[in-house]
């Protein structure tokens, strides 16, 4: 039997907030919701009633790929209209059957994007239904960006940018009139010229690597706090917060350490920190490096690395440490005391961490093949992921990402 996998990709708006996401289902080549051809109602909502859309999205919209079958199910209506954007592949033929139904779905509320849209003749038919152009950055060159963003982009659709790999790319798009940007160029490093980090961003970092040594010294913890007050009270204001519910209320940090114990007051100062050195970035990179986080400890039973967490953890959250410093990833992790086999999987090398972090980056693009081979690599149980990945969404919502 085949477990049902399902991943979402971020769909930002031109401030990088976080606007909807698309839910990629394994199923065919095209990650699409595919129902079988003979396919009962209730067996399509079975298969949407697996996935908590809320869960899944938050209040963020929806974006649900349907092919042919999908459509002439009426699979979709299974999900709230309001929340739920109809996209709609490029292999559908524009049949008058299917055009009909597009009509009928706009009619009851739902929007309508086009995917891989690149003004192909072929797709002019359902121009009169779409809500959003969906362009993929990839099959087109720059001269070929902006000749359809000069004949689209200021009608009644919105330009979406698709896998948009750099920021360059991104900000190419914005400046051609696209709305939306789906990509993960926001996980990776502007690389600014200049090599030095901000004061408030330094002690930041020094404050993460002194949680991630080896040997935890809290008289040097201490001293880097009361180098920025400011940080020790959001500190202490967050852990005494309900989002941890602590038995005790905390005042300092040797009062921390007591209530949490080491590995949970590692575990927090750093999420904190990592909280703190976003500012001024997208809320979804931080989002992003709690899922990873939590995602990569998740797998650590299945993995048979139950007592590697706390490094699996570490890995899933500085996985993004050179976005957020705008700095190459080698460049931090020379600076920073963490265990080797961590170091080792976020340069890049080959071992046993980074055959998670390759999972988790496949489960992210819906990479079904590559999760599978590695899943059996590892020795976990396709059927644990999804489990995991809900999870570690839940977790890092409840830490408010």
């Amino acid at each position: 039997m085949r477990h049902k996998l399902i991943a979402r990709q971020p769909i930002l708006d031109s401030e990088l907030r976080i606007f909807a996401y698309e839910l990629l289902f394994r199923g065919g080549p095209q990650n699409a919701f595919q129902p079988y051809a003979n396919a009962t109602a209730s067996v399509v909502a079975d298969t949407i009633a697996l996935f908590d859309l809320k869960m899944l999205t938050g209040r963020a919209r929806a974006f649900i790929n349907v092919d042919e079958v999908a459509l002439q199910l009426d699979a979709v209506r299974l999900l709230p209209a309001d929340r739920t954007v109809v996209e709609i592949l490029e292999t559908v033929r524009p049949s008058k059957e299917i055009l009909s139904i597009c009509g009928k779905l706009r009619l009851a509320g739902y929007q309508i994007a086009l995917d891989d849209f690149i003004g192909q003749p072929e797709a002019e038919p359902f121009l009169e239904f779409a809500n959003y152009l969906k362009v993929d950055f990839q099959l087109l060159d720059p001269d070929g960006r902006q000749l359809l963003a000069t004949k689209y982009a200021h009608k009644e659709f919105r330009l979406l940018a698709e896998k948009v790999e750099t920021h360059a790319e991104m900000q190419q798009a914005r400046d051609l009139g696209f709305s939306y940007f789906q990509g993960y160029f926001f996980c990776k490093p502007a690389l600014l010229e200049t090599s030095e980090v901000p004061g408030n961003k330094r002690i930041q970092l020094e404050l993460l690597s002194a949680v991630s040594a080896v040997q935890l010294h809290l008289d040097a913890i201490e001293e880097l706090l009361q180098q920025e007050p400011s940080l020790l009270y959001r500190l202490l204001r967050y852990l005494n917060s309900p989002v941890l519910s602590l038995p005790a209320e905390i005042h300092d940090v040797r009062s921390a350490m007591a209530v949490l114990g080491e590995t949970e007051f590692r575990r927090w100062v750093s999420i904190f920190v990592i909280i703190s050195l976003g500012s001024g970035k997208p809320p979804e990179l931080i989002r992003t490096a709690l899922i990873r986080a939590f995602f990569c400890e998740q797998l650590s039973e299945c993995s048979g690395m139950d007592g590697q967490r706390a490094g699996l953890f570490q890995m899933g959250l500085l996985s993004i440490t050179d976005a957020l410093l705008d700095k190459p990833m080698e460049t931090i992790l020379l600076s920073m005391p963490i265990p080797g086999e961590v170091k080792t999987a976020l340069s890049g090398g080959a071992n046993r961490f980074r055959d998670i972090f390759e999972l988790l980056l496949a489960l992210e693009s819906a990479d079904w093949p590559k999760l599978s081979a590695l899943a059996q690599k590892l020795g976990c149980p396709e059927e644990t992921i999804p489990l995991s990945y809900e999870l570690a969404i839940e977790h890092a919502a409840s830490v408010g990402a």
